[in-house]
């Protein structure tokens, strides 16, 4: 969880005071998102545990209304923005809630471990770039650059200005399309979009920019919120996430870095396939030539 691994960057981007509070609250935060995470997932009680959740979610409505009723300025735009972020996540949870109570009522069981009928997964993910947040926002913005870093996705296509069709392939096992739409947004800082209609698979996301301490780089911080549903579409999705659902959003993160500052995703004997999650190994670190290798560039 972003608030665990980075809360620095989690306050900076959500503008909340650098307090001894916050400091103390944001890490508390991330670290019952895990409890709730590990009891959806293990427990056999997921209806509990999911309203649990939206338990959590009220409380965290109501702390973020109570600090935008004190803010001014650029920091109450992006308590707004947070808001609105959490507002979608805790509509998704209580979707979720809900239908894990129905299926418990009429007697259904998980289908498959990991991914309980009617559950959800939210992915965080936080890397830093290096280059303005304006342009890493632009580049965001055009959705349809989704694809070149976002593994899963095979394209997305403009429909209208906050509108737009995404369809997924091979990593999640079968075709799934779905259409989305911008919920809210501010120019060079954040982006919320979610899907509508129909969708194979429900999602909403949202993605924060923020210019980094060193002034140069851009801090991305983002969430994403899938909701598994029952039949082959949800083992599918299951079975792609697998036991690191993270490490996809990690990877896809880590890609948008090398696209931006490189201009490509970055190949390697490790990485052969670029962008396909699951045929992708990590990537090795780098390692010093051998005497061999230098003596056979230098003759070369």
């Amino acid at each position: 969880m972003a608030q665990l691994a980075a809360p620095g960057t989690v306050r900076r981007i959500s503008g909340v005071d650098d307090s001894a509070t916050s400091r103390a609250v944001v890490p508390a935060v991330g670290a019952r998102e895990l409890i709730h995470a590990a009891g959806l997932l293990t427990s056999r009680r997921t209806g509990v545990w999911a309203w649990t959740r939206v338990a959590g979610d009220a409380m965290d409505l109501t702390a973020l209304g109570i600090a935008i009723a004190h803010r001014g300025g650029r920091r109450r735009r992006r308590l707004v923005g947070v808001t609105g972020a959490v507002a979608g996540i805790t509509a998704l949870d209580l979707l979720t809630a809900v239908r894990a109570t129905r299926a418990k009522n009429s007697g259904s069981r998980p289908a498959a471990r990991g991914a309980r009928k009617g559950g959800s997964v939210e992915l965080t993910a936080t890397t830093t770039i290096r280059k303005p947040a304006p342009d890493v926002y632009a580049f965001w913005r055009d959705l349809e650059n989704l694809p070149t870093f976002m593994a899963h996705l095979e394209q997305v296509r403009a429909t209208g200005d906050r509108t737009s069709h995404w369809s997924a392939s091979a990593p999640f096992g079968k075709d799934v399309e779905w259409d989305a739409e911008i919920t809210d947004e501010t120019p060079g800082e954040r982006i919320a979009w979610r899907s509508t209609g129909k969708a194979d698979v429900p999602n909403a996301g949202t993605v924060w920019f923020a210019p980094a301490p060193d002034g140069v780089s851009t801090e991305v911080n983002v969430v994403l919120v899938y909701e598994i549903p029952g039949g082959s579409v949800g083992k599918a999705v299951a079975k792609y996430f697998g036991e690191e659902p993270h490490q996809q959003l990690d990877d896809d993160l880590r890609r948008l870095k090398q696209v931006l500052e490189t201009g490509e995703v970055v190949r390697s004997d490790g990485a052969p396939w670029g962008k396909r999650a699951r045929k992708e190994f990590p990537q090795r670190p780098a390692q010093p030539l051998s005497d061999a290798e230098l003596e056979k560039g230098a003759d070369a």
